[in-house]
């Protein structure tokens, strides 16, 4: 689904721009009208994907609040849609954990986990799933095969041993998409986000076939700021290459971010740079000489966020680098204090990144590629138009290569074979949760050492973040024509001279 132009994108997306139109141009005297039109505008005369127009205005309704940088409302309680808004009508609204929220009007109460017979089933003399099971859990009812739910242990021996494919296994889409198990059921059998585990990557989100998980945004509090001229510089992730058009090159896409009302664009690939080689550097000192059995990257929220939460006596293998985001918004900030910076990014968990009070005085918005989009619309702005005076030429390829997964450990190795070639280089690395969860219990039982560990929460690296507009396998092949253009490979090594305390 996540390769997919769904209604569900097409929802979110008619959302956040009509919120961004509200912050580029509602008064205070039309805001909270503007606000609850909103549901309205987007379901107009008939429901199209609920049971009633009802139902759907109060999904759409839930969706706008949690795009003002708002809670959902509570099911048991008369609260208004703009209840709350004074705290969201501020520049400085930072995000407020929970970030990931489940709608309960949107979601289907889908079987968390279960073996059924569909009717496939042709009642066959072998009855081999009836031989495999090892509990005893089926039989046959009416010339068919019949699953006990409450004998079966979920092993799915029956599914693999049925010749006519006639047995399905039922999951939650957004559970099997969660990799640290944080997705549960509520009293009416609903999906529920189990805030203590849930480390906000934000797969759950992109994987719910009825749009029933969603995030908070900052869409509205970027857009008011911009409509109030004030200064802001643009740092853009690397996976920006083909989010927004074929056509779109990087000169184009900050042509269109000027136009959009950013005063400066830069590229977080910098910080990346800054961090591979510093993180080279402490390979060749700790990591090579014994000193640490092994370092894992702290790039990826997510995958910082598990580490700390499910493997705690970790926390001090976990780099201390700042990460890209940080490392440039603060170099931004050290040549022009004066100045705003918002990210924009493929990731939902630089959301919770950015509102850690070490971290807050250097990032003030963060923007998706997906909420950017939005705003483009809300203003009526066609990157693929500009072409613009200047292009992006803050970094190398190997900065820039952070993009995908692998390209965080390709990097570090480089520089280590460029500046250290004595040094033996072993870097592992991992994509998805569930892989992470692996590779970071491997490392605790001892069975990795004396190496470089990346971890990266979504499947395929940051171009398969959950605020991407394009296909990771689209995106990733336009990606390696940008970094073979690159026209610097490596950072230089006086990079880690760098002072951004």
């Amino acid at each position: 689904m996540r390769n997919l132009d769904t209604p569900v994108r097409d929802i979110r997306r008619k959302i956040f721009t009509e919120i961004a139109k509200i912050g580029f141009e509602s008064t205070d005297e039309t805001l909270i009208h503007d606000i609850e039109a909103i549901p309205y505008n987007i379901v107009e005369e008939r429901a199209k994907y609920r049971d009633s127009i009802y139902r759907e205005r109060a999904v759409a309704s839930e969706r706008v609040r949690l795009a003002m940088g708002l809670s959902l409302r509570p099911e048991n309680k008369a609260v208004h849609l703009t209840d709350g808004l004074e705290a969201s009508n501020i520049d400085e609204k930072y995000y407020e954990p929970p970030l990931m929220q489940v709608i309960p009007s949107a979601c289907a109460a889908c079987a968390p986990n279960k073996y059924e017979v569909s009717n496939m089933c042709k009642g066959c003399v072998a009855h081999p799933c009836m031989q495999v099971c090892p509990r005893g859990a089926i039989s046959m009812v009416d010339g068919r095969s019949h699953i006990d739910q409450e004998k079966c242990i979920k092993c799915g021996k029956c599914k693999a041993a049925c010749p006519y494919d006639a047995i399905a296994h039922k999951e939650r889409p957004c559970e099997r998409a969660c990799g640290v198990k944080a997705i549960t059921s509520d009293e009416q059998g609903r999906a529920k986000i189990v805030d203590d585990k849930c480390v906000s990557c934000g797969m759950c989100m992109v994987s719910c076939p009825f749009g029933a998980i969603s995030d908070k945004s900052q869409i509205f509090q970027l857009a008011h700021s911009l409509r109030e001229g004030n200064k802001i510089s643009a740092i853009v992730a690397p996976a920006y290459i083909s989010q927004f058009g074929d056509d779109v090159t990087p000169r184009k896409f900050k042509a269109a971010l000027e136009v959009l009302g950013f005063s400066n664009v830069y590229e977080v690939a910098l910080g990346a740079d800054i961090g591979a080689i510093s993180e080279a550097h402490h390979y060749a000192n700790e990591v090579a000489t014994g000193n640490l059995p092994f370092l894992l990257t702290s790039c990826c929220p997510s995958w910082s966020m598990m580490a700390k939460k499910y493997f705690p006596t970790m926390i001090d293998n976990i780099s201390q680098e700042l990460t890209p985001m940080v490392a440039t918004a603060r170099k931004v900030k050290q040549e022009d204090p004066d100045t705003k910076v918002v990210f924009i990014g493929p990731c939902a968990s630089k959301k919770l990144e950015a509102m850690r009070k070490t971290i807050r005085s250097d990032v003030d918005f963060v923007v998706t590629f997906e909420e950017l989009s939005a705003m483009f619309d809300a203003k009526e702005i066609d990157p693929s138009s500009f072409e613009g005076d200047s292009s992006l030429h803050d970094a190398t390829a190997a900065g820039r290569g952070y993009a995908v997964a692998g390209g965080v450990a390709g990097a570090i190795e480089a520089c280590l074979k460029e500046y250290y070639p004595e040094v033996p280089v072993h870097i592992e690395h991992a994509e998805t949760l569930a892989e992470c969860k692996k590779v970071l219990a491997l490392a605790k039982a001892g069975k990795i050492k004396g190496c470089m560990i990346e971890g990266m929460a979504c499947p395929g690296g940051c171009m398969g973040g959950a605020g991407t507009n394009v296909p990771f396998e689209k995106s990733s092949k336009e990606l390696k024509k940008f970094l073979a253009a690159s026209t610097t490979r490596l950072p230089s090594k006086e990079l880690e001279d760098i002072q951004l305390d």
